[in-house]
């Protein structure tokens, strides 16, 4: 469980980069928390301290699984994620939980509840949580799901949960970042219709029905029946994995074993083509390129020149004196050498 005051570093004092490195490499959840506080920060003196802790901290040598969790709203995620973690916590793993609110358009904030939802993951010494804002990004993880991945495997995190917002076939970005995706699924809630849908349906590893108990047994059985039906409509994945459809009660912890059963195959067939290390490169290439569209727009918006321009010409468009695009284009013009 994270305890601000733990460990060497503590709130009072501001930890330098090498405490931070030395305490994220030794497992110290505080010097994670912080060093995660820096990659999420928008100031620029903490996103270049965060850069030099990446820097440090990285290792591809590690034997890591990421894995994406994702459904609509009310699916049950927390609850799978905090039967599923404690599964494989009392198996001697170290899990760490990325959970991504949604984020309020309006006041900018957001919920961060899945630590209340997880009681007992939140106090279990191998598991990690770290709810965060998942801002204006409709891929439904935050802007630094990335970085915090790497973070935590560092700081020796052998497992990477990441719980996405749910926010329908949007919820993209999270697949270019995990080697296994996971759906969940209700079953008798209509979603047995979306099997014949492309999107979100098709990037799917795996198609878990959760509630699978009580009453719900039988819908569960017949909805498994209907989205294998369903994943026959879909061409063969490029590795080769037939994506296996599961059904799993959370709150009676059945069928979680099959699951994780089901993601060792997976990781050990992908490992043995290949396909499991060409998916991290071209993870790691999809995130130089975020990486390096993020800093062009820092510079270019932080710019005084920028800020000046688009005060000027944003005047003019609420006014209706020229249009947003002329306006565009005109704030081009005025900037171009920004970027040269």
């Amino acid at each position: 469980m994270f305890i601000e005051n733990s460990g060497n570093i503590r709130k009072s004092r501001k930890p330098t980069s090498d405490e931070l490195i030395k305490g994220i490499r030794s497992g110290d959840q505080t010097a994670l928390a912080r060093a995660i506080t820096l990659v999420e920060s928008t100031r620029p003196e903490d996103r270049e301290l965060a850069h030099l802790i990446l820097q440090r901290t990285a290792d591809n040598s590690r034997k890591s699984v990421r894995i994406g969790i994702t459904g609509v709203p009310g699916v049950g995620k927390s609850t799978f994620i905090e039967a599923f973690g404690g599964m494989l916590t009392a198996r001697g793993e170290k899990v760490a939980v990325l959970a991504v609110d949604p984020t309020s358009t309006l006041s900018k904030g957001s919920i961060l509840g899945d630590k209340t939802r997880m009681v007992t993951l939140v106090n279990d010494p191998n598991a990690y949580i770290r709810p965060s804002a998942s801002g204006a990004n409709l891929g439904g993880v935050a802007r630094s799901t990335r970085e915090t991945i790497a973070l935590c495997e560092a700081a020796g995190y052998g497992i990477i949960l990441v719980e996405t917002v749910g926010v329908g076939q949007s919820e993209t970005t999270v697949h270019g970042m995990v080697d296994f995706f996971l759906l969940l699924k209700l079953a008798g809630a209509g979603d047995e219709l979306q099997g014949i849908k492309r999107g979100i349906m098709e990037m799917a590893d795996s198609i878990v029905i959760n509630k699978a108990d009580g009453e719900n047994k039988a819908a569960a059985k017949q909805a498994m029946q209907e989205f294998r039906r369903a994943l026959h409509l879909y061409p063969p994945k490029e590795n080769g994995w037939t994506p296996k459809v599961l059904s799993c009660s959370s709150l009676e912890k059945e069928g979680i074993e099959e699951i994780w059963q089901v993601i060792n195959e997976y990781v050990r067939d992908t490992r043995a083509s290949g396909s499991f290390d060409r998916k991290r490169e071209r993870q790691n290439k999809n995130w130089f390129l975020t990486a390096l569209e993020s800093r062009l727009k820092e510079h270019f918006y932080n710019h005084p020149r920028t800020k000046k321009a688009m005060n000027e010409l944003l005047k003019k468009v609420e006014q209706g004196v020229i249009s947003p695009f002329q306006a565009a284009n005109e704030l081009m013009e005025k900037v171009s050498g920004i970027l040269k």
